[in-house]
């Protein structure tokens, strides 16, 4: 994937698109467009094809749950989208991960974390922020939040290999600790990955988190 990262910031907060609009370009990574609400957002999307949206959560018109399902099932080619929200459990970004995001992000992230971020989800490679993540799916996974499931698979696809290597993953490990745990080389566990995504028809390393606890691969943690 060659090139800087283009993107859309949607957000309703003038300041926020400006302020993250700022460390994107001092970064190289170009801002094709700004959105105020999901409505903008997915017509920006449309207009420009950017590699990533980062999407705010709450926006008046359309919300970025909503933003997100229309743009990843609107045949936009590789666009990802990264979730901004203000507390690291907001109950509606487990929806918009089963809508198809790629991630999330705390607006409070820092600037290095923001481009790193960027970069990593563009990729598809990386699960961003793990703990995060799995503690957000444990918390909301399984209490009917969507109401149709973004997410498909057939698990009897997989080796045994493969079922424990999407299990570990779905804890939130990386590729290093997947590695480590399996006394695998780091090159087997990415081929791997690639494969159960490939076989499962999922996105990313997130989609494969909601569908190892949705189909029950991996169960909640007792509160």
């Amino acid at each position: 994937m060659n090139g800087a990262p283009r993107v859309v910031i949607a957000d309703d907060q003038a300041l926020v698109r400006s302020g993250f609009g700022m460390i994107l370009a001092a970064d190289g990574i170009e801002v094709v467009a700004e959105a105020a609400d999901g409505v903008e957002a997915v017509a920006a999307v449309r207009r420009t094809r950017p590699d990533l949206v980062l999407m705010d959560v709450r926006m008046p018109r359309m919300d970025g749950i909503e933003a997100t399902r229309q743009i990843l099932s609107g045949g936009t080619g590789g666009t990802r989208v990264l979730i901004l929200t203000t507390y690291d459990l907001d109950h509606y970004v487990y929806a918009a991960l089963t809508a198809g995001a790629s991630g999330f992000l705390l607006k409070d992230v820092s600037p290095e974390h923001l481009v790193a971020a960027v970069r990593l989800v563009r990729t598809g490679d990386a699960l961003l922020a793990p703990a995060i993540t799995r503690r957000l799916i444990e918390r909301f996974a399984r209490h009917g939040e969507p109401a149709h499931r973004a997410v498909h698979g057939d698990l009897s696809q997989l080796t045994p290999r493969e079922l424990e290597v999407l299990r570990l993953l779905a804890t939130g490990m990386s590729n290093a600790e997947l590695a480590d745990r399996l006394v695998l080389s780091p090159t087997t566990v990415k081929t791997h990955v690639a494969r159960i995504l490939s076989k499962l028809e999922l996105r990313d390393r997130v989609q494969a988190v909601v569908l190892a606890y949705e189909t029950g691969l991996v169960t909640r943690k007792a509160p």
